[in-house]
């Protein structure tokens, strides 16, 4: 068998070699990302409205998928309907299935507002943030039936991917795509 080893060819080889030895979580985590299927089931608990959606496949995200579930994330109290963050979705998808409840929808409580929408709420509640990542499409506050609250809040804090709001008060966790931080 012979071996071509030009100085190219060995270059090849050796940033591939060291690719996967300095980053084998995330070589590893590209390949199995680009085999598999991601659902999320969503309810809106102030319209009514489910989407049970497959919004990543063959290894890209589904344009009409992902336009059902920015639609079911809208400002329920305005209409307006923003681009909701990806790694929300991806985040949401992997709470599903660390909590085993691949099939229950998540009950969304508040997924985008408008500007208008969080001044008011400013103005008429309390732990309102001035600049809120709602406004930005990257957060989301959310339950799931048959799971307990402190167990969602659990999960979603050991994924250590954005912030995660505890209110038991008003049964729900917030979760972001922002920095890791809770309270």
């Amino acid at each position: 068998m012979k071996t071509d080893m030009t100085r190219r060819n060995f270059l090849k080889k050796g940033a591939a070699a060291a690719a996967v030895i300095a980053f084998p979580n995330i070589i590893l985590a590209n390949s199995a990302i680009s085999h598999s299927e991601k659902r999320l089931s969503l309810y809106n608990i102030h319209t009514g409205e489910s989407v049970r959606a497959l919004f990543w496949s063959e290894g890209a995200y589904v344009e009409e998928e992902i336009a059902a579930l920015n639609r079911l994330l809208r400002d329920f109290r305005t209409g307006d309907v923003k681009p909701m963050d990806l790694r929300l979705f991806d985040l949401l998808h992997d709470l599903q299935g660390r909590l085993g409840a691949e099939k229950s929808p998540f009950h969304i409580i508040s997924g985008y507002r408008s500007p208008k929408t969080n001044d008011y709420l400013r103005q008429h509640t309390h732990g309102v943030a001035k600049h809120s990542l709602h406004m930005e499409g990257k957060a989301s506050d959310i339950r799931l039936p048959g799971v307990e609250l402190t167990h969602l809040r659990n999960a979603a804090l050991h994924l250590r991917r954005g912030g995660v709001g505890f209110y038991p008060k008003s049964n729900f966790v917030h979760v972001d795509t922002g920095r890791v931080r809770h309270w």
